[in-house]
């Protein structure tokens, strides 16, 4: 079993930054993908950004070029930086790994006001 710990979320101004990071725990033997879904109120779930343990990386296009998503030690954590928020990046953010199925974890309210 395989447990998700997000930290990070938070309340911030349009414009300004957040830094989520996710620690996975448990029996690990290779969590791989690992990323950030979000969904807001009324919405479905969305992806975010996705990252694989040798780097390759996917975006929502409505993230790229403002978050940026790593994995500082390759295995069972991972980050994702936030920069230039919008009001509607406003989200529980949950962070995701797959592991011979799908884990997720409890979730981070990050809000951005306007």
């Amino acid at each position: 079993q395989v447990q998700l710990v997000e930290s990070g979320g938070g309340l911030v101004q349009a414009g300004g930054s957040l830094r989520l990071s996710c620690a996975a725990s448990g029996t690990i033997f290779s969590i791989n993908p690992m990323g950030w879904y979000r969904q807001a109120p009324g919405k479905q779930r969305e992806l975010v950004a996705t990252s694989t343990s040798g780097g390759s990386t996917n975006y929502a296009g409505s993230v790229k070029g403002r978050f940026a998503i790593t994995r500082p030690n390759a295995k069972n954590t991972v980050n994702l930086q936030m920069n230039s928020l919008k009001p509607e990046d406003t989200a529980v953010y949950y962070c995701w790994g797959y592991q011979r199925g799908e884990y997720w974890g409890q979730g981070t309210q990050v809000t951005v006001s306007s």
